[in-house]
């Protein structure tokens, strides 16, 4: 098996919630940037343990999702040895198969790959994202007529194939890229965190 992950991704863009990129229509305004980070919370890459590291993509998105075309900064948490960093990329860009592979397909550019510190808190669609001086994003998932979390659930996309994801907002959205030409200072926007596991 080539690589073996468990953790909670969250993602962060300017559409309004919830994202319709997940339900295959066009981004609010045509065009979308945003902040997508995978956390590992258990994992091995071709027996490299990549446990507790995170990766994560500023990107911004031309137009419908699935058309592809994203150009994106990469970042891998400054937590990892070169040989957790080479065995993350190697599975984010898609060399490595499997489910991760699909997602990859749809960037068109790396602009950059960058070493950042990386706070993620997010459990339940709440908490906070923070990638360096790069990006700072809260979230908070809705809640439903119950009072349970409000989820997505077989959708035309994901970045969480096979899994739930909590739909929300985020109170406070603030990014910055040079090389992506990238300047954010959002409020309530769209949000979504979940689980994965992916194989292959």
């Amino acid at each position: 098996m080539a690589y073996e992950l468990e953790g909670r991704l969250v993602e962060v863009c300017t559409c309004e919630s919830v994202c319709p990129c997940w339900v295959g229509e066009d981004p609010d305004g045509g065009s979308c940037d945003g902040v997508i980070a995978w956390h590992i919370d258990r994992g091995s890459v071709n027996g490299t343990d990549v446990s507790g590291r995170t990766f994560a993509v500023l990107a911004r998105i031309p137009g419908n999702v699935l058309a592809g075309g994203w150009r994106v900064v990469a970042y891998v948490d400054d937590g990892a040895t070169d040989a957790q960093q080479e065995a993350i990329l190697n599975v984010w860009t898609g060399k490595l198969g499997g489910p991760v592979a699909d997602l990859a397909q749809l960037i068109g550019e790396v602009v950059a790959v960058e070493r950042a510190t990386v706070e993620f808190t997010i459990e339940g669609g709440d908490g906070r994202l923070r990638i360096g001086e790069a990006v700072d994003a809260q979230t908070r998932a809705f809640e439903g007529a119950t009072g349970r979390k409000t989820t997505l659930q077989e959708t035309v996309f994901s970045t969480i194939p096979g899994s739930p994801a909590y739909v929300g907002k985020a109170p406070t959205y603030r990014a910055t890229s040079e090389p992506l030409d990238l300047k954010l200072d959002m409020e309530d926007h769209n949000a979504i965190q979940g689980s994965f596991r992916f194989q292959a």
